[in-house]
């Protein structure tokens, strides 16, 4: 088992930075790949991004590519989601997920955290 706990979620303005963390427990930490997903009410989990076990390998999806950073710290057992010039349609409820296996379909992942919700005013 892991389990994961998120922070760093808020309200900020459109432009704003926000860093959002994960931080793990429970099982080794470092063999995991990790990813970040979010939420609107009414509609489906949606891929943000994700890095593999060394960090070495991220993806991300068009949506944030070029605004969003993933990265881990497995020293700290810590995932990070760096996220600058928001957006409106960026508010959601942001969960970070592990799994054993390297994946950005949001169905293969097996530990979830309890999420956090990020509001972005216009």
């Amino acid at each position: 088992q892991v389990q994961l706990v998120e922070s760093g979620g808020g309200l900020v303005q459109a432009g704003d930075s926000l860093t959002l963390s994960c931080a793990a427990s429970g099982r080794t930490f470092t063999g995991y790949a990790l990813g970040w997903f979010r939420q609107i009410p009414g509609k489906e989990r949606e891929f943000v991004a994700a890095t593999n076990w060394s960090g070495d390998r991220t993806d991300y999806a068009e949506s944030v590519k070029d605004r969003f950073t993933i990265s881990r710290d497995n020293a700290k057992n810590t995932v990070y989601l760096q996220m600058n010039s928001l957006k409106p349609e960026d508010t959601a409820v942001y969960y970070c997920a592990a799994n054993w296996y390297y994946n950005v379909n949001v169905n293969r992942y097996a530990y979830w955290g309890q999420g956090t919700q990020v509001t972005v005013s216009s």
